[in-house]
C-alpha cells in the first residue's frame, strides 16, 4: 500500500468550511496511508512575541494569505478514495499522532461557551507543551499528561447541503471533538459523496469531556490515517448513517442535536442499532443492556450541536 503526505499551506486547506464541492487535493487507493500535517489558532489567538513561543511558518503563511475563512477551523484536505460513493463506509485508522509545536492555547470569548452569561468577557492562555514527556503545564502550576486527538475528523457532507460551517458536528463527522479518538482509534464515517474527500484538523492536545469553554488545548497536530473503503456500508455495518468509532477496548457510538436530550437519545439508539446488529439480541434486550453496562458521556457542549457518545466495553457481548 502507498503512503502519502500533505502539508498545511494556502493550497491545501479550508477554513472553516466543509463542501461536498471542493475538489480532492490527491486521490488515494484503499488501504493506503496518509500523513496529513494540520496547524490551528486564527491570527488573534496567536502568541505575542515575547512569550518565546514560535508560530509556524505554515501557519503564519496560511494567516497572511487570502484565503476564505468562514471561522471555524483551519482543515488539511480532503483526501480522495477511489471508488467510493454515496452509501459507502469509509473506515479511518489513526495510527499515529505527532505534535507540531510545544505550545497550546485554551480560552473563551463573549458569547460562546457553556456558561456565556457567566463569563462575557475575553480570556485567553498560551501553554507550554513538553513533547518528550507528553506534558503540559498550566499557569498555577498543575501538570497534565497529554492525550492528543483531532477534535476534527470528517469526509465532504452531502451534497445538497452545500458549504457548511466546520463548527457544527454532523453526520458527516467533522468537529466531533470525542476525546477517545486518540491514536490506535478507528473512526467510521459513512460516505456522502463520490470519493469520500476526508479532512483532519483541529489538534488538541488534551480535554475533558465536555470542553465546557469552548475550547480544549488547542494545538498543531500531525496525524498519520490509514484509510479504508467499505463499500455499501462493509458487510458488518451495511445501514451505517452515522459516525461511530472503536478503541482498542470500547465500542463507541454517537449523537449530535443542538438539544442534549435528543442527542443522548440519538446515541442510544445508534448503540441498540449496533447491539442487535451484532448479535442475537432483541431491541427489547440489547435497551435493557443499554442500561447496565454502557456508559453515555458528554462529548461537547459548545459547538453548536452538543455530543453525547456510548461507550460499551469489548467482550461483553462479542
Amino acid at each position: 500500500m502507498a503512503t502519502h503526505r500533505i502539508s498545511p499551506s494556502p493550497t491545501t486547506v479550508r477554513w472553516g468550511m466543509f463542501d461536498a464541492a471542493f475538489p480532492a487535493l490527491i486521490t488515494i487507493e484503499s488501504g493506503d496511508t496518509v500523513t496529513l500535517e494540520c496547524v490551528s489558532g486564527a491570527p488573534e489567538v496567536m502568541p505575542p512575541p515575547e512569550s518565546g513561543f514560535q508560530i509556524p511558518p505554515a501557519l503564519a503563511a496560511i494567516h497572511t494569505s487570502s484565503l476564505p475563512r468562514a471561522g471555524g477551523h483551519i482543515i488539511t484536505g480532503p483526501v480522495g478514495v477511489r471508488g467510493a460513493e454515496p452509501g459507502d463506509m469509509l473506515e479511518v485508522r489513526i495510527d499515529k499522532i505527532e505534535f507540531g509545536t510545544d505550545w497550546g492555547y485554551c480560552g473563551f470569548r463573549p458569547l460562546a461557551g457553556t456558561l456565556p452569561e457567566d463569563f462575557p468577557d475575553r480570556f485567553l492562555t498560551h501553554i507550554p507543551i513538553d513533547r518528550a514527556k507528553r506534558t503540559c503545564k498550566l499557569p498555577w502550576g498543575t501538570e497534565l499528561n497529554l492525550a492528543p486527538f483531532f477534535g476534527v475528523m470528517g469526509v465532504a457532507p452531502p451534497p445538497g447541503y452545500g458549504t457548511i460551517s466546520t463548527i457544527q458536528p454532523r453526520q458527516h463527522g467533522g468537529n466531533l471533538d470525542n476525546k477517545e479518538l486518540t491514536e490506535g482509534s478507528t473512526l467510521f464515517l459513512p460516505v456522502w459523496t463520490e470519493g469520500a474527500k476526508f479532512s483532519a484538523g483541529d489538534g488538541h492536545g488534551v480535554q475533558g469531556d465536555g470542553e465546557v469553554c469552548i475550547n480544549a488545548l488547542e494545538t498543531c497536530l500531525t496525524g498519520t490515517f490509514t484509510l479504508v473503503l467499505h463499500k455499501g456500508g462493509g458487510a458488518r455495518d451495511p445501514l451505517l448513517t452515522y459516525p461511530r468509532a472503536e478503541t482498542p477496548t470500547h465500542f463507541i457510538t454517537m449523537g449530535m442535536h443542538e438539544d442534549l436530550d435528543q442527542a443522548m437519545k440519538q446515541a442510544l439508539r445508534q448503540m441498540i442499532s449496533f447491539i442487535t446488529g451484532r448479535t442475537n439480541l432483541s431491541r427489547e434486550q440489547a435497551y435493557q443492556f443499554c442500561s447496565l453496562a454502557v456508559d453515555f458521556r458528554v462529548t461537547q457542549t459548545v459547538n453548536g450541536e452538543k455530543g453525547i457518545h456510548g461507550v460499551l466495553k469489548k467482550g461483553l457481548l462479542f
